[in-house]
């Protein structure tokens, strides 16, 4: 085992934590009762994962580390999820503004998030299950059932917004317009990725890009959407300095609220289990 395995899976654990309660903010929320029950069951299936790849990278690290210590008892410059995933349901204009309130929620937000990111995790979650680690293999397994259900319900609703009623259709281009920069950081291979990925742990994440690219443009075409410039692996120095780097625990404003409403029952009762 190198340094980069766990902190591979603490990657893997850290992004659908981290979507799983941006997620569970919709939970008694919803714009109807169904997509209410839905967004509490998505969130439900990234906890459920970022759970099995805590334990499993808690049992590497020894120490006494548990999935709760790995959860709840990091700050945010320890979290190594991707920047799209803590950004609030909204498209803001600065997010890199000192204030980290946002204004109202927009679901529009929300599907074109879930989306993007649920075809990208299939297609690794579906690589992933040949990882030389067995456990994460296994993980990758179950994850692929589940994701596959979220990248359907965001794809539907995704196809409903933009070819739907004027404005449904510029809620949901902004929000892709908003969203479409900070998918850079997937294809960011990071030295964690590259040893991962020789380690036969992790795969390159520049090698998944054009299956995740074919299956976004394809639902772009059906909801009548417009796909921005996206930045490429081989993108130049100044493009590169462009690309968010919460992979690299430098996050937007909005994880540290995250993280304090998650964890601060946790920090109130050292010791409580999940």
């Amino acid at each position: 085992m190198t340094p980069a395995h766990p902190a591979y899976l603490l990657h893997l654990a850290d992004n659908a934590l981290v979507l799983g309660q941006r997620n569970a903010e919709w939970c008694g929320n919803g714009p109807v009762l169904e997509e209410d029950i839905a967004l509490a069951n998505i969130s439900l299936d990234l906890v459920g994962q970022a759970r099995m790849l805590y334990q499993h990278c808690a049992n590497l690290q020894g120490n006494g580390a548990t999935e709760d210590s790995l959860a709840y008892l990091r700050g945010p410059e320890s979290f190594l999820n991707y920047t799209l995933l803590e950004l609030p349901h909204c498209a803001i204009k600065s997010p890199n503004a000192e204030t980290s309130k946002p204004p109202q929620r927009d679901y529009a937000v929300t599907i074109v998030r879930n989306f993007l990111y649920s075809a990208h995790m299939l297609t690794l979650w579906e690589g992933l299950q040949k990882s030389g680690d067995a456990q994460l293999s296994a993980i990758a397994e179950r994850s692929v059932k589940e994701t596959r259900y979220h990248l359907r319900h965001s794809r539907d609703w995704l196809v409903k917004l933009g070819d739907g009623t004027s404005e449904s259709h510029e809620r949901t281009q902004a929000a892709l317009d908003f969203l479409w920069p900070y998918t850079a950081e997937f294809w960011d291979d990071t030295p964690m990725d590259i040893a991962a990925s020789v380690d036969g742990v992790g795969l390159l994440p520049s090698t998944l890009k054009a299956h995740w690219l074919g299956l976004v443009q394809q639902a772009a075409v059906d909801a009548t959407l417009t796909l921005p410039a996206i930045l490429g692996s081989q993108a130049t120095e100044a493009r590169r300095a462009a690309i968010p780097s919460g992979k690299h625990g430098q996050h937007s404003p909005f994880l540290a609220p995250l993280l304090e409403e998650m964890q601060s029952l946790a920090r109130q009762h050292p010791g409580a289990v999940w």
